[in-house]
Parts: C-alpha cells; structure tokens; sequence
C-alpha cells in the first residue's frame, strides 16, 4: 500500500538525518576457529540470559526505514516496560511525531500521528505495513535491537566476529547485521550501536545513542 500524504510529506523533510545512520558494513572476518566460536556462543547465551531478565529497558537514537524506495529517517525513542512497548518517531525538521504502542502478548498495536487519527490493529507489524507501506517485524526487534534472536523460532543462522560478539543473525527471512558494539559497562553486557535488518526490498536501520538497562 502507499504511504499516506501526511507521513510521506514528514519522511521527505527527514533526508538530511537519515545519514547518521547510513554506513558500510564492518568487514570483520567470521569467527570460525571451533574453540573460539564455542566460546563465543556460550557468552551469547549468557548475554541473551542477562538480557532476559531486564523487564524494562530503553534506548534512544536514529533510525532509517525503506520498503520499495520509499521511507525516511528520524529520531526513535523505544521504552520496553515488561511486555508493553512504545515507540516513538519524531521528524525534528517538521516536528511532526509517531507513536507506536502495543503488547507483545496479545499482539495487538496503535499508530498514532497519522492524517484521518489513531489506527488500530491485531499484529504491530502487519498495522505499519497497512498504514504506511513499511516492512518493520516489530515483535523481532524487541529482541533483534539487543542483539538476541527472537526466541519464538529458531534462528535460521548467527555469524560471531573476531570479537566474539554476534555480527551477523538470519531469522524469520531477514538478516541482521550489527556493525557497531558499545562497550559493556559494569553488570551490563555489550549492547548494539548500529544495526541494518534487511530483507527483499526492505531495510530497517538503527543507530543508537543510549541505552538504559537495570541490572536484575
């Protein structure tokens, strides 16, 4: 479906700010040597454990969407409380806003800020795609964003770098590239700083500015 007038009319005064998030993927090497790999995927899922138990988090940064060469780019703003979530999109040049809020539990979702009021819908994914043409899976990047799988299927594969932290994860037909790591602070692991999902003709990117986790 085409984006709506309103919302495509904020993304165009937005093209200036999509280019922090722009970049070219860290050619890192594949972590393949078996000892170093397993040791790799063993601090991953204690990193996935820690992250699992912080039932509310945030972060705040950038981000650039495009689905068939339309899209836009602009502040983003996600707070995570237990299930619930809300994200916030904001055009600093127009000042127009976004909101999505919704409950992974029962999948159900609301867009706010588009032209004709509030949208309603039963998969937050499936809402952004109706509303304004975007290929976001939303119940994913509650996990992707963190730099973990989506534990509601298997993940199709995950790449460590010579670093040992994930660089690159296919799931749910998408690929994640994390191409930038801050450093991990006290109890808190290291957390993405820019990431690209990509699939077919849509790509989400998202460079983060700040973090905030409280230790279980």
């Amino acid at each position: 479906m085409k984006v709506s007038g309103f919302l495509l009319a904020g993304l165009a005064a937005l093209s200036m700010a999509g280019c922090a998030t722009r970049g070219t993927t860290v050619d890192s090497p594949v972590l393949r040597d078996p000892a170093a790999l397993a040791a790799a995927q063993a601090a991953q899922a204690t990193r996935t454990a820690w992250l699992a138990s912080q039932s509310d988090w945030s972060f705040a940064g950038r981000v650039a969407v495009n689905a068939n060469g339309k899209g836009g780019s602009g502040r983003i703003d996600w707070q995570q409380t237990g299930s619930s979530y809300l994200v916030a999109l904001s055009a600093p040049v127009t000042r127009q806003s976004w909101r999505l809020s919704g409950d992974l539990r029962t999948g159900a979702a609301r867009l706010e800020g588009l032209e004709g009021g509030p949208r309603d819908g039963a998969e937050a994914g499936d809402l952004l795609r109706a509303a304004t043409g975007w290929d976001i899976p939303v119940a994913s990047m509650v996990h992707w964003a963190r730099g973990v799988a989506d534990p509601a299927a298997p993940a199709e594969g995950m790449e460590y770098g010579a670093d040992g932290r994930p660089r690159t994860l296919m799931q749910h037909g998408w690929r994640v590239d994390y191409l930038d790591w801050l450093p991990a602070e006290g109890a808190q692991p290291a957390m993405p700083r820019r990431m690209e999902a990509r699939r077919q003709d849509a790509t989400v990117k998202v460079a983060v500015d700040q973090w905030h986790l409280t230790p279980p």
